[in-house]
């Protein structure tokens, strides 16, 4: 009868675990090319890849700020599915599905199985994973390899607990640790608790060793990448007030990148229950067991986000809300196993389901709300190109990729250059400029504006084709943010060329 018992519990724990992954991948996968691509999506098929895989790994080292684990995957990818937004997003959303699986594992080992399944249904439901599962960018996957390294870490330490001596696990950590770092930068932060503790509290010490050497040599190998990419891309980080970017993190965690749209209201709904249930299962007092997962899980998350603060103080500010994401996951962990301990009950995994719904509410909302989306560059694009072929852009430093993307074959005017066209297309979002309907030329007129949720388009047009310089084009746009000029490219070649000549 027990055996029986026990057979009928492991069903249904391997049933839960199959549903909870199947409505991550739904959440993932459904929505997966309904919203744009934004600016750092849209200059990966733009800018870095290339046909060629060293031409590719080239524009990873002059253009980007990441290590190049993800853009071979995405190159190889692309050589066979193209570079629609589908197919630049299908790593992330594979990623972000099997990330579930290992979070499941992830609260089994630090306390039980009402822990394991708050884990899971936590990473397939939250807004900040499911987005960066539809995000064409290095995230998801590193969430995915930093998820497998706790896990790993783990397993280890319960070995180590059972004096069971199999150094696979350990192999298994270097493996996925390396991956991580291959995949981002931030992952030695996270990396960086769990590599100490092992070493200080194992009697494995040439099997450690031999794992953290592993790391180690990985992270001697990016040095001369790290140089040579000298932190592309990286200053608008100092340009955001470092108070308004740590009260992003937790933003971000409760209500997704635009989750500022929905106000502190909606964010103090949704961390009610999760206060709520990390206090009553504290007040109920954790068993040793969950107290021990609850301490390596705060560690872990610990390491992934204050080392990086840290940093700042120390005049290396990389501090982006986003690079932080694969911190989550020991955040998330951590969150399982004190809402769902033991003493808390049937209200434990009660409140885990609070949580677990009001995440799915964002979530939803997001796929609901153009406000909390993207920008919608291909719908911008689309108006655009309804108008005269004969036409110049000028757009916001975030758009010039996209467009550029949706918009082929587009490229920036040289400086000093003029151009010959009877429109001018002028974007941007709000807030505008007092005088941005305001003719940028002489001999244009104000055709008409559109609001594509929340992206701006102003048309002027000339009956005639006039010479404009890329310098005035410039100096007059709708908004305040840095502008970039894009010209067809047959105009580009034949006009502008000619008019700099002259």
């Amino acid at each position: 009868m027990v055996s029986v018992v026990r057979g009928e519990r492991r069903v249904s724990a391997w049933w839960a675990l199959v549903a909870l992954t199947a409505l991550a991948a739904a959440l993932r996968f459904s929505t997966l090319g309904a919203q744009s691509l934004w600016y750092d999506e849209a200059f990966t098929p733009v800018h870095v890849l290339h046909r060629g895989l060293a031409a590719t790994l080239h524009a990873v080292v002059h253009t980007e700020n990441t290590p190049p684990l993800w853009y071979v995957l995405e190159w190889a990818i692309s050589r066979v599915l193209g570079t629609g937004a589908v197919a630049l997003r299908l790593l992330s959303a594979l990623a972000g599905v099997a990330t579930v699986p290992v979070a499941w594992a992830i609260g089994r080992e630090l306390s039980s199985r009402r822990a394991a399944v708050a884990c899971a249904a936590l990473v397939a439901v939250n807004p900040l994973f499911v987005w960066y599962s539809q995000e064409a960018r290095a995230y998801a996957l590193f969430v995915l390899f930093a998820a497998m390294a706790m896990l790993y870490f783990l397993r280890a330490l319960r070995e180590e607990s059972q004096l069971d001596r199999d150094s696979a696990t350990l192999a298994a950590f270097a493996v996925s640790s390396s991956l991580a770092l291959l995949t981002h930068y931030f992952a030695v932060f996270l990396l960086a608790p769990m590599v100490l503790w092992l070493a200080f509290n194992s009697n494995r010490r040439r099997a450690v060793l031999g794992a953290i050497g592993a790391v180690g040599i990985v992270c001697l190998a990016l040095l001369p990448l790290i140089s040579a990419q000298g932190g592309h891309g990286t200053q608008w980080i100092g340009r955001w007030a470092l108070w308004s970017r740590l009260q992003a993190i937790p933003q971000y965690y409760l209500t997704s990148y635009y989750g500022a749209a929905l106000g502190h209201g909606i964010e103090l709904l949704v961390a009610l229950p999760i206060l709520a249930g990390l206090g009553f299962g504290l007040w109920r007092v954790l068993t040793p067991r969950e107290e021990r997962g609850a301490a390596i899980a705060l560690a872990v998350a610990a390491g992934g986000i204050l080392l990086p603060i840290l940093l700042v103080a120390l005049g290396a500010d990389y501090l982006a809300p986003r690079n932080l994401v694969a911190a989550m996951i020991p955040v998330t962990a951590l969150i399982a196993v004190v809402v769902t301990a033991q003493r808390t009950g049937r209200a434990g995994p009660a409140l885990a389901a609070l949580i677990a719904i009001a995440f799915l509410a964002i979530s939803l909302d997001v796929d609901l709300s153009p406000r909390l989306q993207r920008g919608n560059w291909r719908g911008l694009a689309r108006t655009i190109s309804r108008g005269a072929e004969d036409r110049v852009i000028t757009t916001v430093e975030l758009g010039a990729a996209p467009l550029e993307y949706y918009l082929p074959p587009l490229h920036n005017v040289p400086r000093g250059a003029s151009v010959s066209v009877v429109e001018i297309d002028e974007t941007g979002y709000a807030p505008l400029r007092r005088d941005a309907a305001s003719p940028p030329a002489p001999g244009f007129q104000l055709a008409g504006s559109r609001d594509i949720n929340g992206l701006i388009l102003y048309r002027f047009v000339s009956p005639v084709a006039r010479t404009v310089s890329e310098a005035t084009l410039r100096r007059h746009v709708i908004t305040l943010a840095h502008p970039e000029v894009l010209i067809s490219e047959h105009i580009t070649a034949e006009q502008a060329a000619a008019n700099r000549d002259a």
